[in-house]
């Protein structure tokens, strides 16, 4: 029989974006491969890919405890019925929850996959201090287990982690984001007319949005001829979520353009000039590794995940975080000058592809799962080494 192994993810749109490459490839290497997550509207592109798929009720709300133990319940169901070899949960919920139901069910080897801090550690409010308490703790028994290995996207977030206390070493792994591929994502002209600068992101305070914006006002007042565009959708479970009537009333006064979610994020970084992401914190951002193998220069906060991609003076910019005045300043630098857009941009290419292409993250995977297969012992002669 073949090693199985399950990937835990709260929405299949986002093990579509992000995992489903990742997937095929432990597929064709010799892995049974079941992923567990909620569906909506991508169980066909997932089935269709040869990988078992399992829904399950996922509340990405934390306001109902209730709601969060039943869900615990129907994990250790699923993971007694499929007794798979490897679990790998990807980001904070299904670390947490995934985690506390192996626990429970004696699963043989956990992959904890953090692809960032998120609200929790990012945010100042009240409710994250509180969670913060709550989380610490739970995160240093879950993690710190003889069976768990934990992969991370940056070194700020091991560093932050382990000054907590709440890792080992010896058992972390820093693999630098999904993946992107080259060759959806490849470079082009510019198109005519008014530079376009674009934030693609899901519409969050904490990815800033605000700092856009005002950057945005602050440069048409000041004559900058641009256009300042937001690509994404609002997420009302998240608690740092921007109201949808705040984006329309941005747009319907002129200050920018809200596009809305799109699935063809390669033709939008055709229109692009420049990409643009203020975060204030990221596991490592996707969006970034697009835009650079897109062949676009970039303006990103100096945080954790984002100076990962972004060399400042060589493919973009970096300004400290919350800071619009900064985010302006280097918005205009680029706006005003084409040729160090296209001196940026073809550096960027060059980057990506040598650090976050989709082959090399799927590589550094799947060595991690061979090793943890001889590390627990796991019958592995049928895995190829497909990638190696």
């Amino acid at each position: 029989m073949n090693p199985k192994i399950l990937y835990l993810v709260t929405e299949d749109w986002y093990f579509c974006s992000h995992r489903i490459s990742l997937a095929c490839a432990a597929r064709d290497a010799g892995f049974d491969v079941v992923v567990t997550t909620r569906v909506n509207k991508h169980a066909e592109q997932i089935r269709k890919a040869g990988l078992k798929l399992v829904p399950i009720d996922f509340p990405r709300s934390g306001r109902y405890p209730w709601r969060d133990i039943r869900v615990i319940r129907s994990l250790m169901h699923i993971y007694r019925s499929e007794r798979p070899d490897i679990l790998h949960h990807v980001a904070m919920k299904p670390v947490l929850y995934g985690s506390a139901a192996a626990l429970l069910t004696g699963a043989s080897a956990i992959v904890n996959a953090l692809t960032g801090l998120g609200y929790i550690f990012t945010s100042h409010h009240w409710r994250a201090r509180l969670l913060r308490r709550l989380v610490k703790p739970a995160l240093r028994i879950l993690l710190s287990r003889g069976n768990s290995w934990v992969v991370l996207q940056n070194p700020d977030d091991q560093q932050m982690l382990t000054n907590a206390g709440l890792l080992k070493n010896d058992r972390v792994v820093v693999i630098k984001g999904s993946g992107v591929d080259m060759k959806k994502f490849s470079p082009s002209s510019e198109g005519k007319g008014a530079a376009t600068v674009v934030l693609a992101s899901r519409m969050l305070w904490d990815k800033g949005v605000r700092e856009f914006v005002d950057a945005a006002q602050a440069l048409r007042a000041d004559g900058i001829n641009a256009r300042f565009v937001l690509v994404g959708e609002t997420d009302a479970e998240n608690p740092s979520a921007i109201k949808s009537h705040v984006l329309e009333q941005w747009q319907q006064g002129g200050v920018v353009e809200w596009w809305g979610r799109r699935d063809d994020m390669p033709a939008v970084f055709k229109m692009a000039h420049i990409v643009c992401l203020p975060s204030y914190r990221e596991g490592l951002p996707k969006v970034l590794v697009e835009a650079a193998a897109s062949g676009r220069p970039i303006v990103a906060a100096d945080a954790p995940g984002c100076h990962e991609i972004v060399r400042d003076g060589e493919n973009g910019f970096l300004v400290p975080a919350r800071d619009s005045v900064a985010l302006a300043r280097a918005l205009k630098h680029l706006i005003e000058d084409a040729s160090l857009r296209k001196k940026m941009g073809e550096r960027g290419r060059m980057l990506a592809v040598t650090e976050f292409s989709i082959d090399r993250v799927t590589k550094d995977t799947l060595d991690l799962y061979r090793e943890i297969l001889r590390a627990t012992q796991i019958q592995f002669g049928s895995i190829r080494e497909t990638g190696s």
